[in-house]
């Protein structure tokens, strides 16, 4: 017989990131440029939110940490493909696949945040990347506008995918990955 009990993994910070990130990059999606001061704004909030969650990758809780979720891009595929087959492993934190989208998405998201400001300080001479634009043609313009539209694109597929990943791992580990990303706990069976 096992005994169900709920262990703390996902502490407030990185509960606090994750969902400020979908409320702050569905806020920038949304808006784009019409209402750009709340696009701005909104983009802004993600690259603060990302700085952070980088030093909390390094210094945070256990399963906050960077080095207890990030695996090669071979250990991912290999726990994609033993969900597939109903055979993988269940992990306390992110599992391989888990972790690399995360990576990923980090890796986008700062991508997109970037491209965001070179445009803004490029178009209206603002924020802290005006400086180092000013006087830029119109052709680095379009390089870095195609550049951000791509990227936030690509974060919103990563996303879809991400979704599709927390809905596979619930059913096959048979846990609400939603539900521990709310109250911060994972169940763990004892005998």
């Amino acid at each position: 017989m096992y005994e169900k009990t709920e262990i703390p993994v996902w502490d407030i910070f990185v509960r606090f990131f994750h969902w400020s990130l979908v409320l702050a990059f569905l806020v920038a999606y949304v808006a784009e440029d019409d209402v750009l001061f709340l696009h701005v704004w909104a983009g802004y909030f993600i690259g603060i939110l990302l700085i952070a969650r980088l030093i909390w990758g390094v210094i945070g809780t256990k399963h906050a940490r960077f080095s207890d979720f990030v695996t090669s891009p071979s250990h991912a595929l290999r726990y994609l493909m033993d969900t597939l087959k109903l055979r993988a492993q269940r992990y306390i934190g992110h599992n391989p696949a888990g972790g690399f989208m995360i990576v990923l998405l980090l890796l986008s998201l700062t991508t997109t945040v970037l491209s965001g400001m070179a445009i803004y300080a490029i178009e209206e001479q603002a924020g802290p990347m005006a400086g180092l634009f000013a006087g830029s043609g119109k052709w680095m313009e379009e390089v870095f506008e195609e550049g951000h539209e791509f990227f936030a694109n690509f974060t919103l597929f990563l996303v879809l995918i991400h979704l599709a990943g927390v809905v596979v791992e619930s059913l096959v580990h048979q846990e609400n990955l939603v539900t521990a990303m709310i109250n911060g706990k994972k169940r763990v069976s004892e005998r």
